[in-house]
């Protein structure tokens, strides 16, 4: 018999817990709870090293729902033992260290917006906490083959926030596409969080000189703020610049 290996993540312990002792009482599934993101991280790593690999992981749509970590940032390596992750950025974290690891969030309420974000993180399914056994072993086994699994009252409000999305994308990749290489550069710089003055330092500028590209790339991204242009850099694909080499984008691309 091949046995599935399910992680439980929610910080619900109760819930965690008999999450867990329901699914184990079946025959073909083997299951391990955690009660964090980094505890998550820990356990899908140390399966990983004894060749026991985890196949699907169950996230509570509300872990760590206290603080707020960016998705593009997904989970630092090695998950911290006091990080704090967030459902979301955990399913990103865990598509990019562990892809083969099917990703299923657990919901309290259908909410298309955070279901949409939960697909564009990785995830292959959105279920309610309120469903029964029955319904999440389907849900288990279908991810498995690879087919994603939503409410059919999900499906509609799902699809028009990936549109939605989509467009937003394209129309960020398109301003972004107009910003010299110099400014692209710049832009880099200033979603990695530097201030003017390192950006100069570091790109060996004058800080007068970093301030006019500045105002030209808010300009070209018709955007009045540096956290607005980065928010449309991270939509675009744009990811920061590397602090501890050359100014790099999502893929490794150079200016």
């Amino acid at each position: 018999m091949v046995r599935i290996r399910v992680l439980v993540v929610d910080d619900h312990r109760i819930f965690a817990e008999s999450l867990a002792a329901a699914l184990a009482a079946e025959p073909d599934v083997d299951v391990a709870a955690a009660g964090s993101g980094p505890a998550a991280l820990r356990c899908l790593e140390r399966g990983a090293a004894e060749g026991r690999r985890f196949d699907v992981m169950l996230v509570d749509a509300d872990l760590g729902a206290s603080v707020t970590v960016p998705v593009a940032r997904a989970v630092p390596e090695g998950g911290g033992a006091d990080g704090l992750v967030d459902g979301i950025s955990l399913v990103a974290g865990v598509r990019v260290g562990q892809p083969a690891v099917r990703t299923v969030v657990l919901a309290e309420k259908d909410d298309p917006r955070r279901a949409a974000l939960a697909l564009q993180a990785g995830a292959c399914g959105w279920v309610a906490k309120d469903c029964s056994l029955q319904r999440l072993l389907a849900v288990i086994r279908g991810v498995l083959r690879d087919e994603t699994h939503l409410p059919p009252a999900l499906l509609t409000g799902v699809l028009r926030e990936l549109t939605a999305a989509r467009k937003h994308r394209t129309e960020s990749e398109r301003l972004v596409e107009s910003l010299t290489p110099r400014e692209r550069e710049v832009l880099r710089c200033m979603v990695a969080g530097l201030g003017r003055k390192a950006v100069a330092e570091r790109l060996f500028l004058s800080p007068h000189t970093v301030r006019t590209h500045m105002q030209n790339v808010l300009g070209k991204l018709g955007v009045h703020s540096t956290l607005a242009a980065v928010a449309l850099a991270r939509r675009a694909g744009v990811g920061p610049a590397d602090l501890a080499g050359d100014v790099v984008e999502r893929g490794g691309q150079l200016a």
